[in-house]
């Protein structure tokens, strides 16, 4: 049989072209691909692509910040102070007696006698009282935390066991819960307060780094600047969840110790209470070694040991992180100083009925749960960024503590309270959701822990000086009322005058690409400001049987 025409066909140079086929042979199509595909996976890992957050994961990023917001805000100043003040002798009778307040209002005597347990100095040769001695101990963990936190910020950006380290804090806090009543004097108390709140700094900085990752992973690490705005949208949607889950658990925690307080036995009553904080706040370790989400793949590259101590000093070279880490600072302080004092003024001055009490903490926790969500679709209306938000945060708060102040003589009705309790507890929503979402915004890719820390760490210290201020003097509201709004308008002054703002943060941290028309991958260059390689370009080519890269 005579061959076909394409069988007899020759090349230009003489050759058939099924002579050609037959030398060169059938490509290896399966083993192509494997290279395209390990050529898309490493243009990905040096590009900054990464996995968006699942629903899971943001359950559970969720999840979390219902297991441990409670800790600075109900287990540190309100439980353990009670807790020591059942340690110490009895306080002596008030100059008004036990059935009046200090404003003279008819009172029961158990009540009274709770509160001059909280404010009569009888520990340490009775140079402080069960709030001060509360506020020493709360002071003495921030100062054993700084250098651990210096040294975790390495760890949390460039090394590999990221899960490890928020695990451990985790259990550690949630263990310190638990023996809280095995010795009944107040000596014990300080090691206690300090191992809870260097875990829980530990554990709310891998919390606020773990929201960059996730903030990255769904956004992208570069964007332009049309696209901003949906960074910015997606950052406060779950920020503002996530403080209204955890306003949730302190709801939980307050009303059972509430329940608790109603028992006989306060010490031990109360001791139930920090151990259910404990099992708590343990349970928040499911979302820790749930995520998959480790190691930011711009540094799995650089080994910890070759970066440099003053990593975590870095923030100082982005104004607008360092501006931005002022108003962390003076919105915990402010928020923590109106809650503290309000609360001993309700309870040793006016005296409210332990219902009323009840009614206010659920208030003030319950509240954002309606007005943080409602909060998001607000800032997408009046088109505002964190700064903003911000802003309306310290407004509220000036206006809780200016009324205060000036009806500091006067009585106080229910109504009253239960109204500002829900304004101010939307000003502490709004000031924490959108402090951390400012602060994210200034961090650049790659120190999401190093910026963490200090988010955290200033937060907490914040936190502790309101509480302090508060506390010294409680029966002058006056002046912590008068600093608080003094602190907030000068939080706001900051914010207004240091030229902060979310897409000026960005900009500086490198989210956002200085053109239009440019690659939103990155701007390459081959270090940062530190020294390390985190940022290397990747040309890939795809030829029939070779991938280069």
């Amino acid at each position: 049989m005579a061959e076909t025409k394409s069988e007899v066909q020759e090349s230009p140079g003489g050759t058939s072209y099924k002579e050609m086929e037959e030398n060169m042979g059938t490509p290896d199509v399966h083993s192509v691909g494997v290279k395209i595909e390990r050529a898309r996976e490493i243009y990905k890992a040096y590009a900054g692509v990464e996995e968006k957050p699942t629903k899971s994961e943001v359950l559970g990023w969720y999840f979390y910040g219902l297991c441990s917001y409670f800790v600075h805000t109900v287990l540190i100043p309100i439980v353990f102070p009670l807790i020591i003040s059942q340690t110490v002798f009895d306080p002596p009778e008030p100059p008004q007696g036990w059935s009046k307040s200090y404003m003279g209002l008819e009172c029961k005597p158990n009540q009274t006698r709770l509160y001059e347990g909280l404010i009569h100095r009888s520990i340490s040769n009775s140079n402080f009282s069960s709030l001060e001695w509360t506020s020493i101990s709360w002071a003495g963990g921030l100062i054993l935390s700084a250098p651990i936190l210096g040294i975790l910020s390495i760890l949390l950006d460039y090394g590999h066991n990221q899960q490890l380290i928020a695990g451990v804090a985790t259990a550690v806090g949630a263990l310190f819960c638990l023996p809280a009543g095995f010795v009944q004097k107040s000596w014990i108390f300080p090691p206690y307060v300090a191992a809870i709140v260097v875990a829980n700094t530990i554990g709310a900085a891998a919390h606020a780094r773990h929201l960059g990752l996730m903030i990255r992973g769904h956004i992208g690490l570069t964007i332009r600047k049309s696209q901003f705005p949906d960074r910015k949208t997606f950052a406060s949607w779950l920020s503002l969840y996530s403080t209204a889950s955890g306003c949730l658990g302190a709801a939980i925690l307050s009303s059972f110790t509430y329940h608790m307080l109603r028992k006989s036995d306060h010490f031990t009553a109360l001791w139930v209470v920090s151990i259910f904080s404990g099992l708590i706040w343990g349970l928040g370790m499911a979302h820790i070694f749930s995520t998959n989400r480790l190691t930011s793949s711009l540094t799995t590259s650089s080994s910890s040991n070759s970066i440099p101590k003053t990593h975590v000093i870095s923030i100082f070279k982005y104004p607008h992180a360092a501006g931005s880490l002022a108003g962390v600072f003076l919105s915990s302080f402010t928020t923590m100083c109106i809650f503290a004092a309000g609360l001993l003024y309700a309870t040793g001055y006016l005296c409210v009925k332990p219902v009323t009490l009840l009614y206010l903490w659920l208030t003030y926790f319950m509240f954002p749960l309606v007005s943080l969500p409602l909060a998001h679709p607000l800032q997408q209306l009046i088109k505002a960024d964190a700064v903003k938000m911000q802003l309306l945060g310290f407004l509220l708060s000036i206006l809780t503590s200016g009324f205060g102040f000036y009806y500091r003589q006067d009585n106080w009705h229910k109504h009253h309270l239960l109204l500002f309790a829900g304004i101010q507890s939307t000003a502490t929503g709004l000031l924490h959701a959108f402090g951390r979402v400012l602060w994210l915004e200034c961090s650049p890719a790659g120190k999401e822990g190093a910026f963490s820390v200090w988010f955290s760490w200033v937060r907490a210290l914040g936190t502790c000086a309101g509480f302090a201020l508060a506390t010294a003097l409680p029966g002058n509201i006056g002046i912590a009322f008068g600093t608080a709004f003094c602190a907030g308008i000068v939080g706001m002054l900051i914010l207004i005058f240091g030229n902060i703002s979310s897409f000026g943060g960005a900009k500086a941290a490198g989210h956002v690409i200085k053109s239009e028309k440019a690659s939103p991958v990155l701007e390459l260059d081959n270090s940062d400001a530190d020294g390390v390689d985190v940022k290397v370009g990747v040309e890939v080519k795809v030829a029939p049987g070779t991938v280069e890269v």
